[in-house]
């Protein structure tokens, strides 16, 4: 079962509903794979709060994630599938026939001892890295590059994944998880499958305690404030505050904020869903 209900022995377990991590299959990572990982607290270089809401949390340890999947034609075996507190997604740790380690996102579906291989020679299966020409029509596809050779970009989160609609020329045409029809270079590379943990969205922390080990600290709703703080606030009573905009005065919900420049732009053939 991938997500479980606690008693309610404390207030913070009465709604609490927590991964539980059936997948995992250790719980120390790979030494060599892990570096350092500093936290800033939201303070720029002089110490001054440039982003609110960040501070405190747990020690995290960063691992070093292969996103480029460029060992081409080397085929390697899945040792474990582990925790990553930096994303929401697992991790599975390969090990390659020439004896070198390394990570990378774990897809729904892996298991340890599972053989996989990146590029041309690769078939469409489940962990597989392949050029995005190679890939077949309907195929569901994560880690998905935006460039050749620069790393995946897109549908890297815990569950997501996008589907090759079809292919123009030098480019195939993708289905995003936001909706967005998009075109990207059939020389990028894409895994096969989706990613790992798709039950991540039907957690539910229990109590504030546990937003604050995440490193997440309190926001105030604008609505709350006094009209000197936030342009959505004072009023008599509950007042709603007007347009809905942040505390420097930029509009939400509506307006658009994408460059309408953007040399991009001719590459996205339907814009993601609106809510």
């Amino acid at each position: 079962m991938p997500i479980k209900k606690y008693n309610p022995v404390t207030p913070g377990t009465r709604t609490r509903v927590g991964n539980a991590y059936s997948e995992v299959t250790t719980q120390k990572p790979e030494k060599s794979l892990t570096s350092g990982k500093s936290k800033s607290g939201g303070r720029n270089h002089d110490g001054k709060m440039t982003m609110r809401h960040i501070g405190g949390g747990h020690k995290k340890k960063y691992r070093i994630v292969d996103f480029k999947r460029e060992k081409d034609n080397i085929p390697a075996k899945v040792k474990s599938i582990e925790y990553d507190p930096n994303r929401t997604a697992y991790i599975a740790l390969l090990w390659y026939a020439d004896g070198e380690k390394r990570y990378i996102v774990a897809p729904d579906k892996l298991t340890v001892g599972m053989e996989i291989i990146s590029g041309e020679k690769a078939l469409p299966e489940v962990g597989n890295a392949l050029f995005l020409r190679d890939v077949p029509l309907g195929s569901p596809i994560h880690a998905i590059e935006m460039t050749p050779g620069k790393g995946a970009a897109l549908a890297r989160s815990a569950g997501t994944y996008g589907t090759l609609v079809s292919r123009e020329g030098k480019y195939v045409i993708v289905k995003l998880p936001s909706g967005e029809v998009r075109k990207i270079l059939s020389t990028c590379k894409a895994t096969i499958g989706t990613t790992s943990n798709p039950d991540h969205g039907l957690t539910v922390l229990g109590k504030a305690g546990r937003k604050r080990w995440l490193g997440r600290r309190p926001r105030v709703r604008g609505v709350a404030m006094n009209p000197v703080d936030h342009p959505m606030g004072g009023g008599e009573g509950r007042s709603s505050g007007g347009h809905p905009r942040s505390r420097t005065g930029v509009m939400a919900k509506g307006q658009k904020t994408r460059n309408p420049k953007k040399a991009s732009n001719k590459l996205i053939v339907t814009r993601r869903k609106k809510k």
